[in-house]
Protein backbone atom coordinates (compact mmCIF):
# COMPACT_ATOMS: atom_id res chain seq x y z
CA UNK A 1 0.00 0.00 0.00
CA UNK A 2 1.11 3.30 -1.00
CA UNK A 3 2.62 4.79 2.10
CA UNK A 4 2.42 9.19 1.26
CA UNK A 5 -0.01 9.98 -1.25
CA UNK A 6 -0.99 14.14 -1.93
CA UNK A 7 -4.53 16.18 -2.90
CA UNK A 8 -4.29 19.22 -3.99
CA UNK A 9 -7.84 21.19 -3.09
CA UNK A 10 -7.81 18.84 0.36
CA UNK A 11 -9.33 21.71 1.55
CA UNK A 12 -12.75 21.48 -0.47
CA UNK A 13 -15.77 19.53 -0.58
CA UNK A 14 -14.59 16.34 -2.08
CA UNK A 15 -11.27 16.78 -1.43
CA UNK A 16 -11.84 16.58 2.34
CA UNK A 17 -13.71 13.49 1.94
CA UNK A 18 -10.70 11.95 -0.37
CA UNK A 19 -8.46 12.69 2.46
CA UNK A 20 -10.30 10.84 5.56
CA UNK A 21 -10.91 8.17 3.10
CA UNK A 22 -7.35 8.02 2.08
CA UNK A 23 -6.56 7.87 5.99
CA UNK A 24 -8.92 5.50 6.43
CA UNK A 25 -6.98 3.26 3.95
CA UNK A 26 -4.14 3.53 5.83
CA UNK A 27 -2.24 6.21 4.18
CA UNK A 28 -0.51 9.24 5.04
CA UNK A 29 -1.75 12.29 3.12
CA UNK A 30 -0.06 15.52 2.24
CA UNK A 31 -2.89 17.98 1.16
CA UNK A 32 -2.12 21.14 0.19
CA UNK A 33 -5.28 23.83 0.65
CA UNK A 34 -4.86 27.31 -0.71
CA UNK A 35 -3.28 29.71 1.69
CA UNK A 36 -5.44 32.61 3.05
CA UNK A 37 -4.19 35.14 5.60
CA UNK A 38 -6.92 33.99 8.28
CA UNK A 39 -4.97 30.56 8.65
CA UNK A 40 -7.46 28.90 8.21
CA UNK A 41 -7.81 25.10 6.34
CA UNK A 42 -10.92 24.67 4.77
CA UNK A 43 -12.50 21.62 5.78
CA UNK A 44 -9.60 20.32 6.96
CA UNK A 45 -10.26 22.10 9.83
CA UNK A 46 -13.31 19.89 10.85
CA UNK A 47 -12.08 16.35 10.53
CA UNK A 48 -11.58 14.41 13.74
CA UNK A 49 -8.00 14.60 14.83
CA UNK A 50 -7.10 10.73 14.45
CA UNK A 51 -7.26 11.66 10.51
CA UNK A 52 -5.33 14.85 10.98
CA UNK A 53 -3.14 13.18 12.88
CA UNK A 54 -2.12 11.65 9.45
CA UNK A 55 -2.14 14.25 7.61
CA UNK A 56 0.61 17.04 6.73
CA UNK A 57 -1.34 20.37 5.37
CA UNK A 58 0.94 22.14 2.73
CA UNK A 59 -0.78 26.41 2.68
CA UNK A 60 0.22 27.28 -1.17
CA UNK A 61 -1.42 27.44 -4.27
CA UNK A 62 -1.29 25.41 -7.30
CA UNK A 63 -0.32 28.51 -9.39
CA UNK A 64 3.03 28.12 -7.65
CA UNK A 65 5.03 25.47 -9.15
CA UNK A 66 7.82 25.86 -6.22
CA UNK A 67 5.03 24.59 -3.69
CA UNK A 68 3.48 21.98 -6.11
CA UNK A 69 6.95 20.47 -6.07
CA UNK A 70 7.06 20.22 -2.69
CA UNK A 71 3.97 19.10 -2.20
CA UNK A 72 4.62 15.88 -4.47
CA UNK A 73 8.05 15.31 -3.63
CA UNK A 74 8.31 10.99 -2.58
CA UNK A 75 4.80 10.36 -2.78
CA UNK A 76 3.16 7.66 -4.73
CA UNK A 77 0.21 8.54 -5.72
CA UNK A 78 -1.03 12.36 -6.69
CA UNK A 79 -4.63 13.52 -6.56
CA UNK A 80 -5.07 16.33 -8.78
CA UNK A 81 -8.34 18.36 -7.99
CA UNK A 82 -7.57 21.97 -6.66
CA UNK A 83 -9.39 24.35 -9.12
CA UNK A 84 -11.75 27.06 -9.67
CA UNK A 85 -15.47 25.43 -10.58
CA UNK A 86 -17.96 28.17 -10.11
CA UNK A 87 -19.97 28.60 -13.57
CA UNK A 88 -21.67 31.64 -12.86
CA UNK A 89 -18.06 32.96 -11.49
CA UNK A 90 -15.98 31.95 -14.78
CA UNK A 91 -18.25 34.68 -16.69
CA UNK A 92 -17.25 37.07 -14.45
CA UNK A 93 -13.26 36.49 -14.27
CA UNK A 94 -12.52 33.77 -17.29
CA UNK A 95 -8.35 34.73 -16.83
CA UNK A 96 -8.79 33.41 -13.09
CA UNK A 97 -10.24 30.19 -14.31
CA UNK A 98 -7.81 29.25 -17.08
CA UNK A 99 -4.55 30.54 -14.69
CA UNK A 100 -5.93 27.99 -11.92
CA UNK A 101 -7.02 25.36 -13.58
CA UNK A 102 -5.02 25.24 -16.62
CA UNK A 103 -1.48 26.76 -15.70
CA UNK A 104 -1.97 25.39 -11.87
CA UNK A 105 -2.71 21.45 -13.83
CA UNK A 106 0.51 22.35 -16.08
CA UNK A 107 2.08 23.37 -12.84
CA UNK A 108 1.30 19.80 -10.77
CA UNK A 109 2.04 17.80 -14.70
CA UNK A 110 5.77 19.37 -14.74
CA UNK A 111 5.75 18.13 -10.75
CA UNK A 112 4.93 14.83 -11.23
CA UNK A 113 7.37 14.67 -14.13
CA UNK A 114 10.01 15.97 -12.16
CA UNK A 115 9.79 13.73 -9.35
CA UNK A 116 8.83 10.75 -10.81
CA UNK A 117 5.48 10.10 -9.22
CA UNK A 118 4.23 7.00 -10.11
CA UNK A 119 0.59 7.61 -10.88
CA UNK A 120 -0.99 10.90 -10.49
CA UNK A 121 -5.01 11.42 -10.65
CA UNK A 122 -6.26 14.26 -12.63
CA UNK A 123 -9.83 15.69 -11.86
CA UNK A 124 -11.94 16.62 -14.79
CA UNK A 125 -15.92 17.59 -15.05
CA UNK A 126 -19.13 16.31 -16.64
CA UNK A 127 -19.52 20.31 -17.95
CA UNK A 128 -16.87 19.83 -20.40
CA UNK A 129 -19.09 17.59 -22.53
CA UNK A 130 -22.17 20.46 -22.81
CA UNK A 131 -25.60 19.54 -23.07
CA UNK A 132 -25.96 16.21 -24.07
CA UNK A 133 -25.94 14.98 -27.88
CA UNK A 134 -27.06 11.74 -26.49
CA UNK A 135 -27.97 9.88 -23.31
CA UNK A 136 -26.21 8.08 -21.29
CA UNK A 137 -22.62 10.30 -22.24
CA UNK A 138 -19.81 7.63 -22.51
CA UNK A 139 -16.41 8.78 -22.64
CA UNK A 140 -16.73 9.22 -26.66
CA UNK A 141 -19.48 11.87 -26.43
CA UNK A 142 -18.22 15.39 -27.80
CA UNK A 143 -17.01 18.23 -25.89
CA UNK A 144 -18.49 21.55 -25.97
CA UNK A 145 -17.07 24.41 -23.99
CA UNK A 146 -20.10 26.54 -23.10
CA UNK A 147 -18.61 28.43 -20.41
CA UNK A 148 -15.36 29.59 -19.67
CA UNK A 149 -14.95 27.35 -16.72
CA UNK A 150 -15.85 23.94 -18.98
CA UNK A 151 -13.25 25.53 -21.49
CA UNK A 152 -10.29 26.16 -18.79
CA UNK A 153 -10.99 22.35 -17.67
CA UNK A 154 -11.18 21.29 -21.02
CA UNK A 155 -7.83 22.79 -21.56
CA UNK A 156 -6.58 20.93 -18.50
CA UNK A 157 -7.55 18.02 -19.99
CA UNK A 158 -5.66 18.43 -22.93
CA UNK A 159 -2.62 19.65 -21.00
CA UNK A 160 -2.62 16.25 -19.11
CA UNK A 161 -3.26 14.33 -22.37
CA UNK A 162 -0.47 15.44 -24.04
CA UNK A 163 1.95 14.74 -21.13
CA UNK A 164 0.95 10.90 -20.96
CA UNK A 165 1.24 10.85 -25.28
CA UNK A 166 4.87 13.20 -25.20
CA UNK A 167 6.68 11.83 -21.38
CA UNK A 168 5.08 8.60 -21.06
CA UNK A 169 3.43 10.54 -17.51
CA UNK A 170 0.98 7.64 -15.74
CA UNK A 171 -2.08 10.11 -15.19
CA UNK A 172 -5.58 9.20 -14.96
CA UNK A 173 -8.40 10.99 -15.95
CA UNK A 174 -11.70 10.57 -13.71
CA UNK A 175 -15.20 12.67 -14.99
CA UNK A 176 -17.19 13.10 -12.01
CA UNK A 177 -20.36 14.42 -12.75
CA UNK A 178 -22.42 16.41 -10.19
CA UNK A 179 -21.13 15.21 -6.87
CA UNK A 180 -23.45 15.94 -3.84
CA UNK A 181 -23.11 16.11 0.15
CA UNK A 182 -22.20 17.19 3.28
CA UNK A 183 -19.53 20.65 3.26
CA UNK A 184 -20.81 21.41 -0.45
CA UNK A 185 -20.84 24.92 -1.36
CA UNK A 186 -24.24 27.33 -0.93
CA UNK A 187 -23.29 27.55 -5.07
CA UNK A 188 -24.50 24.42 -5.80
CA UNK A 189 -28.42 23.47 -6.22
CA UNK A 190 -28.83 20.80 -3.42
CA UNK A 191 -27.57 22.11 -0.65
CA UNK A 192 -29.24 25.78 -1.63
CA UNK A 193 -32.18 23.96 -1.57
CA UNK A 194 -32.08 22.08 1.40
CA UNK A 195 -30.67 25.23 3.46
CA UNK A 196 -33.52 27.29 2.48
CA UNK A 197 -36.02 25.01 3.37
CA UNK A 198 -34.75 24.07 6.45
CA UNK A 199 -34.67 28.06 7.49
CA UNK A 200 -38.35 28.02 6.64
CA UNK A 201 -41.29 30.52 5.67
CA UNK A 202 -39.58 31.94 2.55
CA UNK A 203 -39.65 30.34 -1.32
CA UNK A 204 -36.60 28.61 -2.29
CA UNK A 205 -34.75 30.81 -5.09
CA UNK A 206 -33.57 28.65 -7.97
CA UNK A 207 -32.79 29.33 -11.92
CA UNK A 208 -34.24 27.09 -14.19
CA UNK A 209 -36.44 23.64 -13.26
CA UNK A 210 -36.12 22.00 -16.28
CA UNK A 211 -32.36 20.97 -16.49
CA UNK A 212 -31.25 16.73 -15.93
CA UNK A 213 -28.75 16.09 -13.99
CA UNK A 214 -27.18 13.13 -12.56
CA UNK A 215 -25.86 13.49 -8.57
CA UNK A 216 -23.92 11.17 -7.17
CA UNK A 217 -23.12 11.22 -3.94
CA UNK A 218 -19.99 12.55 -1.99
CA UNK A 219 -18.37 9.15 -0.67
CA UNK A 220 -19.18 7.55 -3.98
CA UNK A 221 -16.84 9.62 -5.90
CA UNK A 222 -13.87 9.81 -3.43
CA UNK A 223 -14.19 6.12 -3.82
CA UNK A 224 -13.77 6.31 -7.29
CA UNK A 225 -10.71 8.79 -6.78
CA UNK A 226 -9.03 6.22 -4.70
CA UNK A 227 -10.22 3.27 -7.48
CA UNK A 228 -8.44 5.14 -10.31
CA UNK A 229 -5.58 5.32 -7.64
CA UNK A 230 -5.11 1.66 -7.55
CA UNK A 231 -6.36 0.30 -10.57
CA UNK A 232 -3.44 -1.54 -12.17
CA UNK A 233 -1.29 0.42 -14.47
CA UNK A 234 -2.14 -1.22 -17.66
CA UNK A 235 -5.72 -1.08 -17.54
CA UNK A 236 -6.17 2.69 -16.43
CA UNK A 237 -2.79 4.77 -17.29
CA UNK A 238 -3.29 6.95 -20.45
CA UNK A 239 -7.38 7.24 -19.88
CA UNK A 240 -10.35 9.20 -19.15
CA UNK A 241 -13.08 7.80 -17.45
CA UNK A 242 -16.85 8.70 -16.59
CA UNK A 243 -17.72 9.21 -12.65
CA UNK A 244 -21.45 8.90 -12.34
CA UNK A 245 -24.47 7.61 -10.99
CA UNK A 246 -26.37 7.22 -14.43
CA UNK A 247 -29.59 8.01 -12.53
CA UNK A 248 -31.02 11.08 -13.85
CA UNK A 249 -33.49 13.82 -12.16
CA UNK A 250 -35.15 16.86 -13.28
CA UNK A 251 -34.04 19.92 -11.36
CA UNK A 252 -37.82 20.16 -10.50
CA UNK A 253 -38.30 16.53 -9.47
CA UNK A 254 -35.06 17.09 -7.35
CA UNK A 255 -36.44 19.67 -5.55
CA UNK A 256 -39.77 17.53 -4.99
CA UNK A 257 -38.00 14.91 -3.56
CA UNK A 258 -35.77 16.96 -1.08
CA UNK A 259 -39.52 18.43 -0.13
CA UNK A 260 -40.50 15.07 0.97
CA UNK A 261 -37.20 14.26 2.50
CA UNK A 262 -37.69 17.41 5.16
CA UNK A 263 -40.98 17.05 5.71
CA UNK A 264 -41.96 20.70 4.57
CA UNK A 265 -43.95 22.05 1.12
CA UNK A 266 -41.56 23.81 -0.91
CA UNK A 267 -42.47 26.76 -3.31
CA UNK A 268 -40.00 27.99 -5.67
CA UNK A 269 -39.53 31.30 -7.20
CA UNK A 270 -37.28 31.79 -10.29
CA UNK A 271 -34.14 34.13 -9.38
CA UNK A 272 -31.96 35.90 -12.34
CA UNK A 273 -29.35 35.41 -10.45
CA UNK A 274 -28.67 31.44 -10.98
CA UNK A 275 -29.77 31.84 -14.93
CA UNK A 276 -27.36 30.79 -17.23
CA UNK A 277 -27.22 32.98 -20.59
CA UNK A 278 -29.61 30.42 -23.46
CA UNK A 279 -26.54 29.32 -25.30
CA UNK A 280 -24.61 28.32 -22.28
CA UNK A 281 -26.79 26.45 -20.12
CA UNK A 282 -26.19 22.93 -19.94
CA UNK A 283 -29.81 21.07 -20.23
CA UNK A 284 -29.17 17.42 -19.84
CA UNK A 285 -26.40 15.53 -17.99
CA UNK A 286 -26.60 11.89 -17.46
CA UNK A 287 -23.85 9.58 -17.22
CA UNK A 288 -22.48 6.04 -18.72
CA UNK A 289 -20.08 5.19 -16.57
CA UNK A 290 -19.74 1.87 -17.73
CA UNK A 291 -16.35 1.60 -18.84
CA UNK A 292 -14.93 2.86 -15.42
CA UNK A 293 -17.41 0.04 -13.50
CA UNK A 294 -15.94 -2.61 -15.70
CA UNK A 295 -11.94 -1.62 -15.57
CA UNK A 296 -11.50 -0.23 -11.71
CA UNK A 297 -13.80 -2.53 -10.32
CA UNK A 298 -16.56 0.75 -8.86
CA UNK A 299 -19.83 1.10 -8.36
CA UNK A 300 -21.88 3.60 -6.80
CA UNK A 301 -23.42 2.56 -3.18
CA UNK A 302 -25.69 5.37 -2.52
CA UNK A 303 -28.82 6.07 -4.37
CA UNK A 304 -30.08 9.29 -4.87
CA UNK A 305 -32.69 9.46 -1.95
CA UNK A 306 -30.36 7.90 0.37
CA UNK A 307 -27.41 10.37 -0.05
CA UNK A 308 -29.98 13.08 0.05
CA UNK A 309 -30.78 11.57 3.37
CA UNK A 310 -27.44 11.60 4.76
CA UNK A 311 -27.10 15.19 3.20
CA UNK A 312 -30.09 16.78 4.89
CA UNK A 313 -29.18 14.77 8.33
CA UNK A 314 -25.79 16.37 8.11
CA UNK A 315 -27.46 19.64 7.81
CA UNK A 316 -29.38 19.39 10.81
CA UNK A 317 -26.65 19.71 12.88
CA UNK A 318 -26.07 22.87 14.38
CA UNK A 319 -22.73 22.43 14.59
CA UNK A 320 -22.41 21.89 11.04
CA UNK A 321 -24.88 24.87 9.65
CA UNK A 322 -22.23 26.89 11.94
CA UNK A 323 -19.09 25.36 10.07
CA UNK A 324 -20.90 25.15 6.64
CA UNK A 325 -21.94 28.84 7.00
CA UNK A 326 -18.15 30.43 7.56
CA UNK A 327 -16.41 27.60 5.08
CA UNK A 328 -18.57 27.93 1.54
CA UNK A 329 -15.37 29.18 0.02
CA UNK A 330 -14.23 25.45 0.26
CA UNK A 331 -14.31 23.73 -3.70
Amino acid sequence: MDSHVAVTGAEGFIGSHLVELLVARGHHVRAMNQYNSFGTRGWLDTLPTEVLDNVTVIPGDVRDAATVSKLVAGCQTVYHLAALVSVPHSYEAPRMHVETNVLGTLNVLDAVRAAGTPRLVHTSTSETYGSAQYVPMDEKHPQTAQSPYAASKIGADRVAESYHHAFGLPVVTVRPFNTYGPRQSLRAVIPTVICQALEGGRPIHLGSLSPIRDFTYCGDTAAAFLAAGAAPHEAVVGRTFNVGSGEAISIGDLVALISEIVGIPLRVEADDQRVRPDSSEVSRLVCDSGLFRATAAWSPQFTLREGLELTVKWFLEPSNRTQFRSTTYAI
